[in-house]
């Protein structure tokens, strides 16, 4: 079955920098688009970064546009968020998710979509 396990998180201070990563098993993974979505306590889950299945394309969150860079690795399975300059604001649970890209036409990888597959999340943690 699907299976999305993250690493990465931890506490750091303002102005850090964090690699989180996804390692992906249970499916075709090359297929798949793929995500980091986050949410905040109190807050309602927000969407970060999709990208393609050839990692050709990314979307990202007009709020997140500069300090996240999302990446993938099809031979390794793995999918990447790199964030810099974080600020109190980015703590959250991060969640990688999947999602199945359409075989014809365009993939439907955007943000906009429903990702069907998630993980258990890692947990960020900013502190001035």
């Amino acid at each position: 079955q699907v299976q999305l396990v993250e690493s990465g998180g931890g506490s750091v201070q303002v102005g850090g920098s964090l690699r989180l990563s996804c390692a992906a098993s249970g499916f075709t993974y090359s297929a798949y688009c793929m995500g980091w979505f986050r949410q905040a306590p109190g807050k309602e889950r927000e969407g970060v970064a999709t990208i393609s299945t050839n990692g050709g394309s990314t979307y990202y969150a007009d709020s997140m546009k500069g300090r996240f860079t999302i990446s993938r690795d099809n031979a390794k399975n793995t999918l990447d968020l790199q964030i810099n300059s974080l600020k109190p604001e980015d703590t959250a649970m991060y969640y990688c998710a999947a999602r199945r890209a359409r075989s014809y036409g365009a993939e439907l990888c955007g943000l906009q979509f429903d990702y069907n597959y998630w993980g258990q999340g890692t947990q960020v943690t900013v502190s001035s």
